[in-house]
């Protein structure tokens, strides 16, 4: 991604270019929150449980967290424009199978392609916006492309709710195909790469090593709930392989010097350190939150999925809000002081949400969404420019991979441990609350539970343990928004940690831009 920018000139079709890869970019950045909305009607429709269906979400993530540190090497190995085309044309290839997946494990494996080729998209597309633009332009591309960036988080509940209320789950994923189709014509016929394709060496070990620690950690957190966590031989082999694997990560990365796949380097740096578990925090808060409310409002609170989808969308408006003023006060502010708002939104939201009851309304859910959204642009924007601003500039395209990877796996293992947890806590729950409901206190209150249920009956039994299973799960949801705020309001003093080094003025071309929220 080191080519050399072209001037204004030599690019007469900048407008086509920038259109066809803000395409890629919103396909891809939809595709984070389209499915959200959606997992209950497809956990029905593949015979899924609501914990195995988070799959569709986590299996995404984690293809994408693995395959994002490799975009620089395979732009520079095969060159851009083929990168970006075959990212496209395979992103939306896996969306065709996801859409047409007649099982679990289909969808699954369609939703690993997806995650591998659209890892490159954004990436690929905020060089691309870079490259065709003089550096007097700089920030309006930038400002185009975070546009671009935000636009899909925005849509993607409100679109995924209308598509699967009007048609069916399949067409939260069959709606890429245009978008793809289109989105792979511009790019073949506009973008050309500026510079020859060289061979640039790759530390594949470090990779391998790295690779199946995210995936065995993936599997121990999504299968450990249904097999009983360490009793069962299966975890443990995840586990062990896991713990293998890291192993022989951290030493090849320690004795391979600059030719390993991390740059020990990086870990030197405090600020970097600690801007990336910021950053991996950030994951584990923004999509936990976005995977637990759709199925507590559909299968909890009975709402419609368009309404799901037009609840849970104002937090990417407050994202977008938060990012513009983050945007100007940035460099005239201490930068822990911003991150300290966003942080502390962000925790007063979960506080939010940890106080709902079953009876609410839709703005219960619409405020504490949207100050969600406000805190995450708030800590995104300084949290980037503090991360980098003591970072040497020939480390940040390694620091940028790291930095991209530590937002994936926070929201892999974000999803998978909530979701643990919610299961874990809504077996206790119910068990506490049926202690209550004995046969005396039955007939201490014979009237009230009479006029409800049908107690002499299997299925007026059946009725009133389904109503203990609904309060207990509710609890449950509210335990973990609770655990999260607490997490949230934890890290707070890690700020501390981290320096804030005064510089000169930079020019237009080398202000940072804003990061993905998606």
């Amino acid at each position: 991604m080191d080519a050399q920018r072209s001037p204004p000139a030599a690019e007469p079709h900048r407008w086509m270019i920038t259109v066809s890869i803000m395409m890629a970019t919103v396909m891809q950045t939809l595709d984070s929150t389209i499915a959200n909305v959606a997992l209950p009607h497809m956990a029905g429709g593949l015979s899924a449980s609501q914990s195995q269906i988070t799959w569709v979400l986590t299996s995404y993530i984690v293809a994408a967290a693995i395959a994002t540190p490799v975009t620089g090497w395979l732009t520079g190995r095969y060159g851009r424009s083929r990168v970006f085309l075959v990212s496209i044309a395979g992103f939306t290839i896996a969306s065709l199978l996801c859409g047409a997946a007649a099982n679990l494990a289909a969808i699954v494996a369609a939703r690993l392609l997806q995650g591998a080729f659209g890892a490159a998209l954004v990436p690929l597309s905020q060089s691309v916006m870079l490259d065709i633009n003089p550096p007097e332009r700089h920030a309006r591309a930038m400002a185009t492309w975070g546009m671009g960036v935000m636009l899909g988080p925005i849509l993607g509940p409100t679109l995924g709710g209308w598509l699967t209320d009007n048609m069916s789950w399949r067409w939260v994923f069959l709606i890429n195909l245009p978008i793809g189709l289109l989105s792979f014509a511009g790019v073949w016929f506009y973008l050309r790469d500026e510079a020859a394709p060289r061979k640039a060496g790759f530390d594949g070990f470090g990779f391998a090593t790295l690779a199946v620690f995210v995936a065995m950690l993936q599997l121990v957190l999504d299968r450990g709930e249904q097999v009983d966590w360490f009793e069962s031989l299966e975890i443990r082999a995840y586990a062990v392989c896991a713990v293998i694997s890291l192993t022989f990560f951290v030493i090849h990365t320690a004795t391979a010097g600059a030719g390993s796949f991390l740059n020990v380097q990086l870990l030197r740096d405090r600020n970097f350190v600690t801007g990336t578990a910021f950053y991996f925090l950030l994951g584990l808060l923004l999509y936990a939150t976005r995977a637990l409310l759709p199925p507590m409002l559909q299968t909890l609170l009975g709402y419609p999925v368009i309404t799901t989808g037009l609840v849970t969308a104002p937090s990417g408006l407050g994202t977008m809000v938060s990012m513009l003023i983050a945007g100007r006060i940035v460099g005239r502010v201490d930068e822990r002081l911003i991150i300290a708002l966003g942080m502390g939104l962000t925790a007063l939201s979960l506080w939010q949400l940890a106080n709902l009851s079953p009876v609410l309304s839709e703005w219960h859910i619409v405020w504490p969404g949207f100050i969600q959204g406000l805190g995450l642009g708030f800590s995104s924007v300084p949290l980037t420019t503090l991360t980098f601003s003591t970072l040497e500039r020939a480390l940040r395209p390694e620091g940028t991979a790291i930095y991209s990877l530590s937002r994936n796996m926070g929201s892999s293992i974000g999803i998978s441990a909530m979701q643990a947890l919610l299961t874990r806590n809504t077996a206790a729950m119910h068990s506490s609350l049926a202690a209550y409901v004995t046969a005396g206190a039955l007939l201490t209150r014979p009237d009230g539970f009479d006029r409800v249920f049908d107690l002499h009956s299997l299925a007026g039994l059946a009725r009133l343990d389904e109503v203990l299973q609904n309060q207990a799960a509710f609890i449950a949801y509210l335990d973990d928004y609770r655990l999260m705020m607490w997490l949230t309001l934890a890290t707070l003093p890690c700020l501390l940690l981290m320096r804030v080094r005064r510089r000169a003025p930079m020019r237009e071309e080398e202000t940072p831009a804003p990061m993905e929220a998606d």
